[in-house]
């Protein structure tokens, strides 16, 4: 967002958090405009949610941003981190020869379309073995990031379509950029906040009277699940956030 500052013009970015509460509902968590993405604003954004009183928070879903994940460690330490699939698709896209980039997609798609977690993981293995010889680089680079864009394996399969990408706030961002885009040039910064704030108090009304976006039986399951896998974890009911 550009907003006017001193007499002068600058760029300002909206960070934005959403999540899946214990009814399964989807609702805005926190909105925090900075000057710029660095790791020590999203720790600013990430520590406000948490004294404001997040917690619950089992899986976080976003992008590689670093100082971005640095934050989610830093100031939720009980909650898994999911890569977003299709951000990693397009940092992997960047260091893969035009020419092999629709083969490498193709095999890294049936990787998310298998049915199980062992299936998707012998999936892996064979994108792995296929790069191995041909492009060493993003070989190094699925592996590195392999544990990271299959988190969302050790939770419930009900639930992996709502969990592996960041795209549902992608969709709001759209709306949002759609709202904003008339205004030009915000005035101030709390100008951005009125209307930024008004489009998500507007959709999280939306959320809260429609259906569920994760059913209670599969939150359930969730829950269960994180319990067998990760006993002397906290044991209430699991909140999603991307």
């Amino acid at each position: 967002m550009k907003v006017r500052e001193g007499g002068r013009v600058i760029n300002t970015v909206v960070m934005l958090a959403t999540g899946v509460n214990a009814d399964g509902h989807r609702e805005v968590l926190g909105l925090h405009v900075a000057t710029s993405e660095t790791g020590p604003t999203w720790n600013e954004f990430f520590a406000d949610l948490v004294a404001r009183g997040l917690t619950g928070v089992r899986l976080v879903t976003s992008d590689a941003h670093q100082g971005l994940v640095e934050a989610i460690a830093a100031n939720l330490p009980g909650a898994s981190w999911q890569r977003c699939r299709t951000h990693y698709s397009a940092n992997l896209m960047a260091i893969t020869p035009k020419s092999l980039w629709p083969t490498v997609k193709a095999m890294l798609h049936l990787v998310y379309d298998q049915p199980h977690t062992h299936a998707i993981h012998a999936r892996a293995d064979r994108l792995l073995d296929y790069t191995s010889d041909k492009l060493p680089a993003v070989t190094d680079h699925l592996d590195h990031a392999r544990a990271d864009i299959l988190t969302f394996t050790s939770f419930p399969v009900e639930v992996w379509h709502q969990i592996w990408s960041n795209n549902p706030t992608e969709r709001l961002n759209r709306e949002i950029r759609r709202r904003t885009n008339s205004v030009g040039i915000f005035p101030n910064r709390e100008a951005i906040i009125r209307l930024v704030g008004a489009v998500l108090t507007e959709q999280t009304d939306e959320w809260a009277e429609g259906r569920r976006y994760l059913g209670l039986e599969i939150l359930a399951k969730s829950r269960m699940a994180l319990i067998t896998n990760q006993p002397e974890q906290d044991t209430t009911m699991p909140a999603l956030a991307s």
